[in-house]
């Protein structure tokens, strides 16, 4: 893969170079981590802006717990400490 320059501000690149050596990485593999990251975000915000519509629909949550039983109901086994 061929490299390019981006020019961002030098508070802004020691801001990476920090971030990227208290994770014992470089700022190119920290920088591609972190685009990554992004990318997975923006997939899953819209997985659950569909997910949210699909379960708006009329019938939709009720025939989910007909068919799978509905929710788990909470026990003291798995609450959070």
């Amino acid at each position: 893969m061929a490299d390019t320059t981006v020019k961002i501000d030098t508070e802004t690149r020691d801001r990476f170079a920090a971030i990227a050596a208290a994770r014992g990485q470089s700022v190119r593999a920290y920088l591609a981590e972190l685009a990554i990251d992004e990318e997975n975000q923006i997939a899953l915000g819209r997985a659950t802006a569909a997910f949210r519509e699909a379960i708006a629909q009329p019938g939709i949550a009720e025939a989910f717990d007909a068919e799978f039983g509905g929710l788990p109901t909470p026990t003291s086994a798995h609450r959070a400490a």
